[in-house]
């Protein structure tokens, strides 16, 4: 492994650990010649459907969008980079078990607000304000209201 630092090939796993429910490792390395630590992340690489999109067009899933859309979502909020990683690891298990090799942008938009729901309320309302292009204040209302309406209920059961 290269390192980001300096380029040197010389690195070495200081710690490794499962994250993600076990479908992921990470591991902390360092350099041998300029001693600075980074992470990588270990992953199995499995084939994921083609996306199809609002237009008809298909393109190759792509991991990077995905991680950009949740990240944007979830800026300055209270959510470990682990959490981030276990989100897009359940995303492609759901994809990948679906045995599908096409699936619309709506599946994984809605793939994305059921693990946003689970991270955070605040980049939830985030994503699906962009997502499902709300018009007005009323739309957006009555998504905080839905939400709170099933936190109340969660709270009454739970």
């Amino acid at each position: 492994m290269h390192c980001p630092f300096c380029g040197t090939e010389d690195t070495r796993v200081v710690d490794s650990r499962l994250v993600a429910d076990g479908s992921q490792i990470r591991r902390r390395r360092e350099c041998a010649s300029c001693k600075e630590r980074f992470t990588t992340f270990e992953v199995a690489e499995l084939l994921m459907p083609r996306v199809v999109k609002r237009d008809g067009s298909r393109e190759p899933f792509d991991e990077h969008k995905l991680r950009a859309g949740l990240q944007r979502a979830l800026e300055k909020r209270p959510v470990s980079v682990e959490a981030v990683e276990a989100a897009i690891g359940a995303i492609k298990r759901d994809l990948q078990s679906a045995g599908e090799r096409e699936v619309p942008s709506r599946v994984i938009g809605e793939k994305v607000m059921e693990q946003l729901r689970r991270l955070d309320d605040v980049a939830f309302v985030r994503f699906a304000s962009v997502y499902r292009r709300f018009q007005d204040l009323s739309e957006f209302r009555a998504e905080l209201d839905r939400l709170d309406r099933e936190a109340r209920e969660a709270a009454d059961h739970g």
